[in-house]
């Protein structure tokens, strides 16, 4: 029996050694970033959540647990409109992202001269920090007194005039969620589509070459080689792109504050009416909705993905 205690042990510390010798660094440095991270994601989450079931009944006198903040909320008319506007900003501006990626991860996918110039120029919108796009944007739109957008639309500088009277862009919540939603898009899709072109140059040349010699059409090649190899990098953008667009603050804040979304609606809630309980549970339905658009998500891409496949 020691016999066979020392021979085990022997195996295991062989076996050991092995692992260690072949996933050991990718370890050493995974384990600390992920307490780092657990460590700041626990804290907050818990004293969220608190806050959230905290009712402020006066300065002084505060009930808890109470589900009172949820209620408030569902009863809110306030928040059922910022409620709907994210909704549709989230179902609008996460394709559009997809879609804007994936154009121009295939226009740099093809080997041409020039090729890193283009690549560079693409990337230039992330490269602006979002405060100052969103700044830019706003500047042209509503400067006194019409905005230059409206003086090139009207024909009084080098454009020939289009329209007869200026367009009020703050008017409408369609044309100045619009119009930040555009802005969101056009700033981040250089990221999307890294994230594709990463996915595009991991689908073997060989796939397509074989395809295309028994005759496959282009379209062919990209509907059944190249969507169904690029669903995990497609799921990747929209899971990621749908949890920055849910909690977008800086676009809408600027160019369309008088139609908040929910991002908006917190920063409004805390600062302006001093309600950090109230915009904790706002906080809380956020999470809740990201967490709910990444199962869809993924159960969705999964079921294309498969489709696809069969097909």
């Amino acid at each position: 029996m020691a016999a066979a205690d020392v021979q085990l042990e022997r195996s295991f510390r062989q076996r050991f050694g092995d692992f260690w010798s072949k996933y050991g660094f990718a370890i050493s440095l995974l384990v600390p970033c992920t307490i780092y991270m657990l460590f700041f994601l626990v804290i907050i989450a818990f004293n969220l959540l608190q806050l959230s079931l905290t009712h402020r009944v006066s300065l002084v006198e505060e009930v808890f647990p109470s589900v009172q903040n949820y209620t408030t909320l569902a009863t809110s008319s306030q928040f059922q409109e910022a409620f709907i506007r994210t909704v549709v900003f989230v179902l609008v501006g996460t394709p559009l992202q997809l879609v804007a990626g994936l154009v121009l991860a295939m226009i740099i996918y093809r080997q041409f001269t020039g090729r890193g110039i283009v690549r560079s120029i693409f990337l230039l919108p992330v490269a602006i920090p979002a405060l100052v796009t969103a700044s830019i944007v706003a500047y042209m739109l509503f400067t006194y007194p019409f905005g230059h957008i409206n003086d090139l639309l009207l024909g009084r500088l080098f454009f020939p005039g289009i329209l007869t009277e200026p367009v009020k862009w703050y008017a409408s919540p369609y044309s100045a969620l619009g119009l930040a939603l555009l802005a969101k898009v056009w700033r981040d899709m250089p990221i999307s589509m890294l994230i594709l072109l990463a996915g595009l140059q991991s689908i073997s040349s060989d796939q397509y070459e074989a395809a295309e010699s028994m005759g496959s059409s282009g379209w062919q090649c990209f509907w059944y080689i190249t969507i169904p190899l690029l669903v995990p990098a497609i799921s990747t953008v929209l899971v990621l792109r749908s949890i920055e667009v849910w909690k977008e603050f800086i676009f809408p804040f600027i160019i369309a504050p008088t139609y908040p979304i929910l991002g908006v609606l917190l920063d409004h809630v805390y600062h302006r009416m001093r309600n950090p309980e109230m915009a904790a549970a706002i906080g809380v339905v956020l999470v809740l909705l990201i967490l709910l658009t990444r199962l869809v998500l993924n159960f969705g891409t999964e079921k294309v993905r498969a489709y696809l496949v069969k097909v």
